[in-house]
C-alpha cells in the first residue's frame, strides 16, 4: 500500500494538470501550475508561497520573501492573489481584497475588511477561540476551511469542513451552528433582513477542492475528504 505522503503527492500534481486546464485564464492558481510549483510545506520563517499583481503587507509592497505575522494587514489589486500562511493557519486573498489578522502568538481573529478570503485552520485548544469578522457577520471556528467573500451588506460563507457559528451583526435572532463535511451549508448573512431572518441558504462558487489541498499542504495537513477533482462554478475573476 502506497503512504500517505505518495498519495497526497500524487493527487496534488494531478491537480496542478486538471486545474490548469479547468481553469484557463480565470483560475488563481493557474501562474503557479504553469510554473511548474508543486505545493509543499512551507519552511519556517517562510509566509508566502505565491504571489501576483499588486500586493501590500502592512502598507509596503510584498515579494515572495516578506514575511506575514500576526497583527499583519495583507491587500490585494486589480488582478491579483497572494497565496500565504501565518503559523498552522494558510489562505488565499483574492483580487481587490483586504484582511487583518491579529492576535497574540497565533491568530484569534482575523477582519476580512473587503473581498474574498479562502482559509482553513489549525485545531485550536478550547481556550484558543477564533473568530473571522466582516461588516455583517461573526464567525466562530475551530479547526475549520471557510471561504467568505465579503461586501458592504452581504457576507457569503461557505463552512468547506468543520464547525462553524454565524451570527449576523445586529441581529442575535439571525444565529446558526452548521457542522459540514464537503461545502454542506454554504450561507448568505445579510444586514437588511427582517430579525431572524438575516441568514440564508447560498450555492457554493468561486472555491475549489484543489485550492483547499494546496494550502492544507503548506500548513503540512491533508485535506478531511475524499480528493475527487471538485470544482465550483466561478462567477468572476480572482
Amino acid at each position: 500500500m502506497r503512504n500517505t505522503e505518495e498519495s497526497r503527492r500524487e493527487f496534488l500534481i494531478s491537480a496542478l494538470s486538471a486545474g490548469l486546464y479547468a481553469a484557463g485564464s480565470m483560475g488563481i492558481l493557474q501562474p503557479v501550475w504553469a510554473m511548474g510549483k508543486i505545493p509543499k510545506q512551507l519552511v519556517p520563517g517562510k509566509s508566502i508561497y505565491d504571489l501576483s499583481g499588486e500586493v501590500s503587507v502592512d502598507g509596503k509592497p510584498a515579494t515572495e520573501n516578506t514575511v506575514i505575522s500576526v497583527n499583519s494587514t495583507v491587500k490585494t489589486g486589480d488582478s491579483s492573489h497572494v497565496i500565504f500562511a501565518v503559523g498552522k493557519d494558510a489562505f488565499v486573498l483574492r483580487s481587490n481584497s483586504t484582511v487583518k489578522v491579529e492576535g497574540n502568538f497565533i491568530i484569534s481573529e482575523i477582519r476580512l475588511i473587503s473581498g474574498k478570503l479562502l482559509s482553513v485552520f489549525g485545531r485550536r485548544v478550547e481556550k484558543q477561540k477564533l473568530s473571522l469578522k466582516t461588516t455583517t457577520a461573526t464567525i466562530g471556528i475551530r479547526g475549520t476551511g471557510v471561504y467568505l467573500e465579503a461586501e458592504e451588506k452581504q457576507t457569503y460563507v461557505c463552512t468547506c469542513y468543520g464547525i462553524a457559528d454565524l451570527q449576523a451583526i445586529g441581529d442575535k435572532s439571525s444565529a446558526e451552528r452548521v457542522e459540514t463535511r464537503h461545502h454542506d451549508a454554504p450561507r448568505f448573512i445579510l444586514a437588511d433582513q427582517p430579525a431572524g431572518k438575516n441568514i440564508q441558504p447560498a450555492p457554493v462558487f468561486n472555491h475549489t477542492d484543489d485550492e483547499l489541498a494546496i494550502i492544507e499542504t503548506l500548513v503540512g495537513r491533508d485535506v478531511p475528504f475524499s480528493t475527487g477533482g471538485y470544482s465550483s462554478p466561478r462567477k468572476t475573476n480572482y
